[in-house]
């Protein structure tokens, strides 16, 4: 027999913490006990309800048949051969007038176990009408109370996952954008798998800092970026690479960042060696670049840390393009600046001495600067020949396309896995 005082109680909790009306769980329970009274009593054809009452906790079984004019039915007297030629009949005239208003129905095969003829139907309701259901009581069985509480149990386990996984799917989407940790399950083919609580997520190979490695339980941050609803749960994709996980750390340590008083312009980034961060004040008193920097430089450093020793430059951002390609070269000393604004590209002539350092290392410190601005940028040195001059970086796009998760992969991110790391995994994690 089912626990009334559990069922109620499950109600409730299912209502009240997970936003499942309660009559919306007990039509569920009904589909499923007709479906198993069905499967278990019924006959081909028949139409079975079933009735719940929370109050008692009794079941009540239902056979629904449809009250039938003979002339819409293909009666058991009727021969084959007649039943085909009026389905072919019927067929040829509704496709010879598909935009008719008055389309003949096909005829149905009668099944006592579904329809009632009309004449027999209006002897038990005089004003009954074609088409109408009449309800017929089905006999209590003896075993039918075990059946019904065992069916009531698998709905609400059913719809238990149903609705956490609504849950968990509305917790994530609302944390879509931001930074979320977790605690390190596994690491196979340079993906991390990691457990954020609620659901797993994976911190793709291609959005990791070059060089970092964890180890199994090791806590990690990235910056939640793609929350897909799977059949097996909900898939989350995090990031350590992308610009946006940079501007949330420092929104993290800057509270005029995080209050919108200092505003973060630009951000161009190599991840794991080095970035530049264009900033701007809402607030005359208020130095921009400081308050990213923080007192002795502990905001940066506490950021820098976190990736790794990532190399930050952070520079006032300004609408005049020839002062703003100019701070984005530092810490290179600019002797003159020339916009060419039909061709998006910014002239930098430097003294011999600073050409090295405008381009940088690789012609990393030109290339950031380029993709920070949205120019490009050409770097003449003063007294040098023309053949002597630097490359042309150019501005790259903000963010590149991700990889393309596996099917696999997804499905693995949403498992509890308890599985040790292994060989390879040890060899990746060692240093």
């Amino acid at each position: 027999m089912l626990d009334l005082k559990v069922i109620h109680s499950v109600l409730d909790q299912l209502e009240e913490e997970r936003g499942i009306p309660r009559e919306k769980v007990v039509e569920a329970i009904e589909d499923a006990m007709a479906t198993a009274y069905k499967k278990e009593y019924g006959k081909r054809g028949q139409i079975v309800r079933a009735h719940f009452d929370l109050d008692t906790g009794e079941t009540r079984f239902e056979q629904i048949k449809i009250v039938k004019d003979p002339k819409d039915l293909i009666m058991p007297e009727d021969d084959e051969e007649e039943f085909e030629e009026t389905q072919k009949t019927t067929k040829e005239s509704l496709d010879s007038d598909e935009k008719g208003d008055d389309e003949e129905e096909t005829r149905v095969r009668f099944n006592p176990e579904q329809h009632i003829l009309i004449e027999d139907a209006q002897k038990m309701k005089k004003d009954v009408k074609a088409d109408e259901e009449l309800v017929f009581p089905l006999e209590e069985k003896d075993d039918y109370g075990r059946i019904s509480a065992q069916t009531a149990k698998q709905v609400i386990i059913q719809k238990i996952r149903e609705a956490e996984k609504i849950s968990v799917h509305k917790e994530f989407g609302q944390k879509q954008g931001d930074i979320i940790t977790g605690t390190v399950q596994r690491v196979e083919r340079g993906n991390i798998f990691v457990d954020v609580g609620r659901a797993n997520a994976i911190l793709p190979y291609e959005e990791q800092i070059p060089g970092e490695r964890f180890k199994q339980g090791e806590h990690v941050r990235g910056y939640l970026y793609s929350v897909e609803e799977t059949p097996r749960g909900v898939f989350l994709r995090i990031s350590r690479s992308k610009p946006e996980f940079l501007y949330k750390l420092f929104e993290t340590e800057a509270p005029e960042v995080a209050n919108g008083v200092v505003e973060i312009k630009a951000i161009a980034r190599e991840a794991g060696s080095r970035s530049k961060i264009a900033v701007v004040s809402n607030d005359e008193y208020v130095d921009p670049v400081g308050s990213l920097v923080g007192q002795r430089g502990v905001r940066v450093s506490t950021v820098m840390s976190e990736l790794g020793g990532e190399k930050i430059d952070i520079i006032e951002w300004s609408e005049d393009p020839t002062t703003f390609v100019e701070e984005a070269l530092s810490p290179a000393r600019i002797n003159s600046v020339e916009i060419d604004e039909d061709e998006n590209r910014a002239t930098v002539t430097v003294e011999s001495d600073q050409q090295s350092l405008a381009i940088g290392k690789g012609g990393q410190n030109a290339r950031l600067a380029a993709k920070l601005t949205g120019w490009k940028i050409d770097i003449k040195s003063e007294g040098l020949p023309e053949e002597d001059e630097s490359p042309q970086p150019e501005a790259d796009q903000p963010l590149a396309e991700n990889d393309e998760i596996t099917k696999d992969e997804k499905e693995e991110a949403v498992e509890e896995t308890e599985t040790p790391a292994s060989e390879d995994d040890k060899s990746q994690e060692s240093k």
